[in-house]
């Protein structure tokens, strides 16, 4: 049983490691705005950013439902605390936003 929660694990992981990572790129002319450039720039690494935090919330929620399989109160708060952590992560950029007005 132990492990096949692996196994499942480890392809649940790749599998949403394949959705969050692929991005589509278009390219665009040879000229443009160095603003625009860096714009999306910005944009490609929040997305992987934002990417990370998904990975860490898909890890928290599994650590909190095995913690309350296994009855396991130090599990639970490691849970918790990545599941907060993976949703601070992945609103960076709408968090940013908010601080800098």
């Amino acid at each position: 049983m132990k492990k096949q929660n692996k196994v499942y694990l480890s392809l649940a992981l790749a599998a949403m490691l394949l959705c969050a990572l692929s991005v589509t790129a278009f390219a665009t002319g040879t000229g443009g705005d160095p603003l625009t450039v860096i714009n999306k720039l910005s944009d490609f690494i929040f997305g992987l950013i934002r990417a990370v935090g998904m990975i860490l919330l898909g890890w928290g929620i599994v650590q909190v439902g095995l913690s309350l399989q296994s009855h396991d109160p130090s599990q639970r708060s490691n849970g918790f605390l990545t599941l907060a952590g993976g949703i601070i992560i992945t609103f960076t950029k709408e968090i940013l936003a908010l601080i800098t007005g």
